[in-house]
């Protein structure tokens, strides 16, 4: 039998409900970026008991990569997933990613870099600093994210504090309470982990191409609720002193592709 591996150099949570049409396209292209990158990477895919059958295929999936499936008996919501996926890497660094391709996996070993080169607690890929964007995405959509943002101003420096995709060190994730069982487990940590040094970096949001979004009114009113929750725990807790840097495209030395598959309709 063989020795189990030491820890890997970059774990990466998926949180999965309903994204079986497209989770073999971003294993297939996060190892990719692995092997490019010779990193060490891991992926860890958190589902949420999936009626189509994305459970499944990620055990698949993880008889031929590096990946770990957690299977949770139902919908718990995507805060609590990324906590359950950090718990069950072996990286020193975890980080986030949807499961849907709308963040471009290339970007993670330059994410990585930028936090080894900075000293950086936490990488946040950015659609709303210079360089950074989105396509294919529905106006309301745009106007809602937007919205979120501008709601958690005080909180963070972060422009875009409402992002699916970055990464912390595990270190500081470890131990967090976290009252966000939704969407917006990125503000969550950048405000309760407290982080010395934040990094942001642009990159291109593709809007989803397959499967349903999972965005709705229960999830905008929960997210008011967080922030006010926030807003409490800051009152109770001054943020220590942080160092907050934006990085330009040129300085990444990365543009992300444009979406090679036109949005569904």
């Amino acid at each position: 039998m063989s020795a189990p591996p030491g820890p890997a150099t970059l774990s990466i949570v998926v949180p999965t409900y309903n994204e079986r049409e497209r989770l073999s396209d971003l294993v297939d292209a996060i190892f990719a970026a692995y092997a490019e990158a010779q990193l060490d990477g891991e992926l860890i895919v958190v589902d949420d008991n999936s009626p189509d059958g994305t459970g499944a295929l990620a055990d698949d999936l993880a008889t031929r990569h590096r990946i770990t499936v957690v299977h949770r008996a139902g919908k718990l919501g995507l805060g609590t997933a990324v906590i359950e996926g950090f718990e069950a890497a072996t990286a020193a660094v975890v980080g986030v990613i949807d499961a849907d391709m709308s963040h471009p996996p290339g970007l993670l070993p330059r994410m990585l870099a930028v936090m080894q080169a900075t000293a950086a607690d936490v990488v946040v890929a950015s659609r709303y600093i210079p360089g950074g964007g989105t396509r294919h995405w529905e106006k309301s959509r745009l106007l809602l994210s937007r919205l979120a943002c501008l709601m958690a101003r005080g909180l963070t420096p972060v422009r875009d504090a409402t992002s699916g995709f970055f990464l912390i060190r595990r270190e500081r994730a470890r131990g967090v309470r976290i009252s966000a069982g939704g969407f917006k487990i990125c503000l969550e940590l950048l405000v309760r982990s407290q982080p010395g040094v934040v990094v942001e970096v642009p990159y291109i949001f593709v809007g989803r191409t397959a499967g349903e979004s999972k965005m709705n009114l229960k999830e905008a009113l929960g997210f008011m609720q967080q922030v006010r929750a926030l807003r409490g725990f800051v009152a109770m807790h001054p943020p220590l002193r942080q160092s907050y840097r934006r990085m330009t495209v040129a300085e990444l030395g990365f543009q992300p592709p444009a979406s090679r598959t036109p949005p569904s309709r």
